[in-house]
């Protein structure tokens, strides 16, 4: 097992509470593409906020609703749009390992969210026994990108993540070699130049380390009750 790496967040805010983030998405349409009523949005965050007090929690659409090439270009940094890498065209087939538990609705909340820098330079294969072996799970593709859009700081240069709960299972019944991961764009090769400093949705191969990715987890997923 790889040495851990000191975390070095920088991140200081807290999320918006439930109900700014719910308006956060209904200005970005996301309820549009998820197929629900903005009504709905806001009655589960007010419901949301009566449950968990001063917890810092975060509002996600379940991927069944809302796959990830359809969030991917919703993010935002330095007026550059979000994108998913050429060679990810396959990005929504990428769903919940089979040990994850997924709230069977289309809106749930998300608990202590790590972005992992402590396991920068770990594999994910390495990386996810050692989280579940504790009290976290893994965090999928499309929570990771519900992260970004509601706290945008979360993904700086040198301090990006891997979302290894997502996983495409190939046809053999056999797990891919690709991780998901979130980070910045160099605007290299195929991204292309006009792309530098833009919010990328890329992937990782499952037995490489990669000093700058963090490993995202959270302690959980729940819909309003603790």
């Amino acid at each position: 097992m790889p040495e851990t790496t000191p975390a070095t967040s920088t991140l200081a805010s807290a999320l918006p509470t439930p109900s700014a983030q719910a308006e956060r998405l209904i200005e970005l349409e996301v309820h549009e593409l998820a197929g629900l009523p903005a009504t709905e949005l806001r009655t589960f965050a007010a419901a949301a906020e009566t449950h968990t007090s001063d917890e810092d929690v975060l509002l996600a659409v379940h991927p069944d609703h809302a796959p990830a090439s359809a969030l991917a270009p919703l993010l935002r940094r330095d007026g550059k749009e979000g994108f998913v890498v050429t060679d990810m065209a396959d990005v929504d087939r990428f769903a919940p390992l089979d040990t994850l538990a997924l709230p069977d609705t289309p809106l749930y909340l998300l608990t202590g969210l790590d972005r992992g820098d402590q396991m920068a330079n770990w594999s994910p294969e390495e990386a996810l026994p050692a989280i579940t072996a504790g009290t976290r799970t893994p965090l999928l593709l499309t929570e990771g990108i519900h992260w970004v859009l509601q706290q945008p700081t979360v993904l700086e240069r040198n301090h990006c993540f891997m979302t290894i709960g997502s996983r495409l299972r190939k046809d053999n019944g056999a797990l891919d070699a690709r991780t998901p991961a979130l980070w910045i764009s160099n605007g290299t090769g195929r991204d292309g130049r006009e792309r530098r400093n833009a919010p990328k949705v890329g992937w990782c191969w499952a037995n490489n380390r990669h000093t700058w990715l963090g490993i995202a987890s959270t302690t959980g997923r729940r819909t309003h009750n603790p």
